[in-house]
């Protein structure tokens, strides 16, 4: 739909505060009117953007599968070399320690929320991960390319473990508000590439 500057802007805000209240209380936990308050319109405007909640919910996934990306983005799109893996691990963890750990990964949070409710939501959730398996597989064919990767290795396995490291690893850092989890399973999975070098 075309929507004016001042709607998108609307839309935005609307689809923030969503999110901000569905990562802090949960989905089922976060009504209409709680989402009209911290957003600051009315029940009309809200239903003129969204025809109900599970839209609102699709969004969410979106905007927050937007923010999660971008950081990837930064970490991956150059992927080539372990020393860059390294840097990407960095990063995440350098993000973690800025927030305190609090929150954890939002992909995460929502695919806990919503994988056994929502099939809709589920379906856009793993599309989600799997651009973010893409991104992670993309870079470790590129180290295959240098000879930094053995030839016999599976990029599409080793993304799927690292990307599994990366997310049991934001989890036990969040509830133990402490980043060395996950900068140890990414670790520990770069130890596994040394040795799979050629």
């Amino acid at each position: 739909m075309g929507l004016t500057k001042k709607g998108q802007a609307t839309r935005d805000r609307i689809v923030a505060a969503a999110s901000q209240l569905m990562l802090e209380q949960g989905v089922a936990r976060t009504t209409i009117e709680d989402i009209q308050a911290a957003a600051g319109v009315s029940p009309s405007q809200l239903y003129h953007y969204f025809p109900g909640k599970n839209a609102l919910v699709l969004a969410v996934i979106e905007y927050q599968t937007g923010r999660v990306m971008d950081v990837q983005h930064q970490g991956l799109d150059e992927l080539d070399t372990l020393g860059s893996l390294s840097q990407w691990r960095d990063l995440m963890v350098g993000i973690l320690t800025e927030t305190q750990c609090a929150g954890g990964c939002p992909l995460g949070s929502l695919a806990s929320d919503l994988a056994e409710s929502d099939p809709v939501a589920r379906v856009q959730l793993a599309n989600a991960f799997a651009r973010w398996e893409e991104l992670i597989r993309d870079g470790l064919v590129r180290m295959q390319k240098r000879g930094e990767l053995s030839e016999a290795a599976d990029p599409g396995d080793l993304a799927v473990a690292m990307l599994a490291a990366v997310q049991g690893g934001l989890l036990l850092s969040q509830v133990r508000r402490d980043p060395a989890p996950l900068r140890t399973a990414v670790d520990t999975m770069i130890a596994h590439l040394r040795t799979l070098t050629t």
